[in-house]
């Protein structure tokens, strides 16, 4: 899997999975630190150390904040991991790239 199209931004998790805590780190934005004082909707591909891959969405604009719509999808391992969405703790410039930091799952 590949990403869909050209205002897709690729980004690397750091672990085969998400849960609290977890970073992501999207690649590619043409002015990360603006990108992160105002996040904005954007297509994500997620990609994960153990090879795995999928689409994701980051949303803004809801009450709780920034989240991250991550569609069902399988580990490297062969684990089936559930359609989640997860509240974004964080959102931080590091260098050319921004970071989310993960927070809990969330209802919406």
């Amino acid at each position: 899997m590949e990403p869909n199209d050209a205002t897709t931004i690729p980004a690397t998790c750091t672990h085969t999975h998400l849960f609290p805590g977890a970073h992501c780190h999207l690649q590619g934005l043409p002015d990360p630190t603006a990108f992160a004082a105002a996040p904005h909707p954007v297509d994500i591909y997620l990609r994960f150390p153990d090879g795995a891959a999928t689409d994701a969405e980051l949303l803004t604009g809801t009450p709780a904040g920034p989240t991250l719509k991550v569609p069902a999808y399988t580990t490297g391992a062969g684990t089936a991991i559930d359609a989640r969405t997860w509240a974004v703790r964080d959102v931080n410039a590091k260098g050319d790239e921004v970071e989310l930091t993960i927070g809990a799952r969330s209802a919406t």
